[in-house]
């Protein structure tokens, strides 16, 4: 149990460390920063600095100087009822209050689903008409494997989040396929050598990617 726990906490504290990554590498363009996720979004100026960068659109009027309460569970209001009733994005159990008390597993929740929709997909050109439609509604799990899918060559077969990951290639296969050249030879790594075939391509994005393992 004890044992778990840690795990647990170790895979939030990744998950932390990554979305803040990737919201700074949008919020960048805005001069804003995030140093820690659990309580840079209380307010809800980055949050909506954010959103405006993603939907590449102004939100509706917002408190630009917060300091009451009241006024920073208003700013993140605004954000939330965009996201529901403009984008049609469903939060599942997310409120306002859980943004600026500082909940951190909702908090992941809300981020894994702005990157889900919002950096996680096939671009339109590359989606056939016929097919279009068909993928806007799915869910965003079967979205990420779609772009997995995407990314991927033939030659690596994925249909799952578990055992077609096992041989490390497909993690080499998926970081040269984003960064070209990055890890040109994933495909002679034999797959007998999973955890070192994983390891090297972690390793590669850690150092190369700022993507913590």
């Amino acid at each position: 149990m004890q044992r778990e726990c840690g795990q647990d906490a170790q895979w939030k504290k990744i998950q932390q460390n990554t979305f803040t990554r990737w919201a700074n590498e949008r919020l960048k363009l805005v001069n804003r920063h995030i140093n820690n996720l659990q309580t840079d979004l209380s307010d809800g100026l980055n949050l909506i600095a954010l959103i405006e960068i993603l939907v590449n659109k102004k939100l509706p009027r917002y408190n630009q100087r917060p300091q009451f309460r009241s006024q920073k569970l208003e700013n993140v209001s605004v954000v939330l009822d965009y996201l529901e009733n403009i984008e049609k994005k469903r939060l599942v159990n997310i409120d306002a209050l859980d943004i600026v008390d500082g909940n951190m597993k909702l908090i992941l929740g809300l981020m894994w689903t702005l990157i889900l929709h919002y950096s996680i997909t096939l671009p339109a050109w590359e989606i056939p008409n016929e097919k279009r439609e068909t993928i806007q509604n799915l869910k965003p799990k079967q979205k990420l494997m779609n772009w997995l899918q995407a990314k991927l060559p033939m030659q690596i077969n994925i249909g799952n989040f578990t055992s077609d990951w096992n041989d490390g290639r497909a993690i080499g296969a998926v970081l040269d396929s984003c960064y070209p050249g990055l890890f040109p030879n994933w495909a002679d790594r034999d797959p007998k050598n999973a955890l070192e075939n994983a390891k090297e391509a972690m390793d590669l994005a850690e150092k190369w990617l700022g993507i913590p393992q």
